[in-house]
């Protein structure tokens, strides 16, 4: 089975919005590491240099996106479930469409899957939905020389933050003096509580006032976006990782495989424990995603 692979020029082509059909093997990923993608389950979605300027002779992989007992077929954006659409929307606003394809098991020709590629804030994200278009999980991304590397990283490259050690963390004391001075002149009772810098540069920071918000910056400190973070009631404190309930480390693993988590809280109403939120980086994208008091999914927010 042939891998996807989008050159600059296809990757330029689907993010104006047209439809890409082709599928074809590249001249500038070795045989041996589409081999391997294959054998992984993973798809070619975008040049690494998409992520990581330079970086132009590898590709980004989306892991188990197809089985090997699957065949897959290109679908047009038009002919997805519309419950995928309505997702993507409000998920991930103003999103641009890559490739979708469906996945179909090849003992019973059954349709059992949809994934889509679509960029986002100028990152790759592809995920993957039931036949029925509902949403199953946020797929990993690997650049090909880590498909078979342990942990799906290495230092320097796309996604060297996974090995935890939080390099994209940045103290609220060293933001950019126009991020300080535009939350002084606009949101004067924010509350700066955490800031990240991302790999295109885009710094985000965390802010509280009442409720808990996500802003995001350019590299100059120009403002970008903002946007309420969903929690639950009550007081929030921070909690570390270990303290979090089982099951919500189950969730978050089975749905955005090889997160990395970057700060949680927990909620509590007159001393009563009513749930938790978290906020997690999935292949440079970060989400705030929130849990009842026994660590059972209640939604999600994309910050950036």
């Amino acid at each position: 089975m042939k891998n996807f692979k989008f050159s600059p020029l296809f990757v330029l082509v689907a993010a104006l919005g047209f439809a890409v059909s082709s599928c074809q093997k590249s001249s500038d990923v070795n045989t041996s590491t589409q081999a391997l993608g294959s054998q992984l389950g993973a798809v070619s979605v975008v040049p690494s240099s998409t992520i990581l300027a330079g970086s132009t002779t590898d590709s980004i992989y989306a892991m188990d996106a197809c089985k090997k007992d699957h065949s897959r077929a290109t679908v047009d954006v038009a002919a997805l479930p519309s419950t995928i659409s309505t997702y993507l929307t409000a998920n991930y606003a103003g999103y641009t469409f890559i490739k979708a394809f469906s996945t179909t098991a090849l003992a019973t020709s059954v349709l059992d899957a949809y994934v889509v590629a679509i960029k986002f804030n100028d990152k790759p994200v592809v995920i993957k939905f039931d036949a029925l278009g509902a949403f199953i999980k946020v797929l990993e991304l690997r650049e090909g020389k880590d498909l078979d590397r342990n942990g799906g990283h290495h230092e320097g490259g796309c996604f060297e933050g996974r090995d935890g050690k939080h390099r994209d963390s940045l103290a609220i004391s060293a933001l950019p003096a126009a991020i300080t001075q535009y939350f002084a002149a606009n949101y004067a009772q924010d509350t700066l509580k955490n800031a990240w810098v991302v790999k295109n540069g885009n710094i985000i920071v965390i802010s509280k006032n009442v409720s808990y918000f996500g802003s995001a910056f350019s590299t100059a400190g120009v403002f970008i976006k903002r946007a309420a973070l969903p929690i639950m009631p009550g007081k929030g404190t921070p909690v570390a990782a270990a303290n979090l309930p089982a099951a919500i480390n189950t969730y978050l693993t089975a749905t955005y495989p090889n997160y990395v988590l970057d700060k949680a809280f927990s909620h509590s109403e007159n001393g009563t424990l009513k749930g938790y939120m978290v906020i997690i980086d999935a292949n440079l994208t970060k989400y705030a995603v929130v849990f009842d008091a026994s660590g059972n999914f209640v939604k999600v927010k994309t910050i950036i």
